[in-house]
């Protein structure tokens, strides 16, 4: 038994049975890999697979039962490597990150500023996304560190933990007729006006759009946009008021717009920081985790892991 042959089956699984694509992920030919399944199902003493002819259509029993491990096995091999490779070098290598537009932009800064001072020899490589594309980076390993408000928590897969909590702000040119009314905000009054806020999917749009369908209220959303920069952009061209995180208002920054809190409007949301289960995290990814949410120290982290395990 070896490595490669658990990966031919692996890879044919996640190739949906196509043999030929399976090759072409592990660089390798069609014939080969075919031989390596059968090699692994000779030496088990089971079929894995179930054949119509020379073609895979499925797992047998047997081999569904197996699979998990195998995935396992071959995580674990992965784990290994980085293991080793982080007890010969504590304070160099790379730390990969996937994050979206609004948490690279008004959320991290600080945090790598600090963990670059502290680990200098360590590179940094930020990927932005989607919420689902931030966890599918995580899923391929990719990735060792993805942080987002939506979509983490769908996967089992991954460890999701809060980090942090923030509140969604209403915001307007300055002199705008919503700005000067008494009293709190209220969702009759915004949806009176053209909306600019987050695409499907980001920065807690379900929650926005929950609050209004809760009220009956129709809303008309003239833009949607993946970043908080973009919104401003039109609501300071007076196309309409805008609905942001309250982390990407600045009023030093913002100048030509004015923000209401919208916190009792849309309710507290919640950014996660996530990592794939199993995975081995160098240290210097528990401190860059820290860093960023101090109370996720390693742990913690490592209790979370252990308290979650399937």
């Amino acid at each position: 038994m070896n490595f490669q042959q658990l990966r031919s089956v692996r890879e044919t699984v996640r190739s949906g049975f196509n043999l030929t694509e399976a090759a072409q992920t592990l660089r390798a030919s069609q014939s080969g890999v075919s031989r390596q399944i059968r090699d692994l199902e000779q030496e088990l003493g089971i079929e894995l697979f179930v054949r119509s002819g020379k073609r895979l259509t499925g797992l047998t029993p047997p081999g569904d039962h197996l699979l998990p491990i195998i995935e396992r096995v071959l995580a674990e091999s992965r784990n290994l490597r980085e293991a080793g490779q982080s007890f010969l070098s504590q304070q160099q290598g790379v730390l990969s990150l996937a994050t979206t537009h609004s948490q690279a932009r008004y959320a991290l800064p600080a945090a790598v500023q600090a963990f670059r001072s502290r680990f200098p020899g360590v590179t940094l490589q930020l990927h932005q996304g989607s919420p689902k594309q931030v966890a599918q980076m995580l899923l391929d390993g990719e990735v060792d560190v993805g942080i987002a408000t939506e979509a983490l928590s769908d996967y089992p897969q991954l460890l999701v933990l809060p980090c942090r909590c923030w509140n969604h702000v209403v915001i307007a040119p300055i002199g705008h007729p919503l700005l000067g009314g008494a009293g709190p905000l209220t969702l009759d009054q915004l949806a009176a006006w053209p909306l600019i806020t987050y695409d499907n999917g980001l920065t807690g749009r379900s929650r926005i759009d929950e609050a209004f369908a809760r009220e009956g209220l129709a809303t008309d959303i003239v833009l949607a946009a993946m970043d908080a920069d973009v919104i401003k952009t039109y609501v300071a061209l007076g196309m309409g008021v805008g609905i942001v995180a309250d982390l990407a208002y600045d009023t030093g920054r913002d100048k030509p717009l004015r923000a209401l809190d919208a916190g009792h409007l849309f309710g507290e949301n919640q950014t996660k920081l996530a990592v794939r289960r199993g995975s081995y995290l160098r240290s210097y990814v528990y401190a860059f985790i820290e860093s960023f949410a101090p109370p996720l120290v390693r742990v913690v982290i490592e209790q979370a892991a252990a308290a979650n395990d399937p």
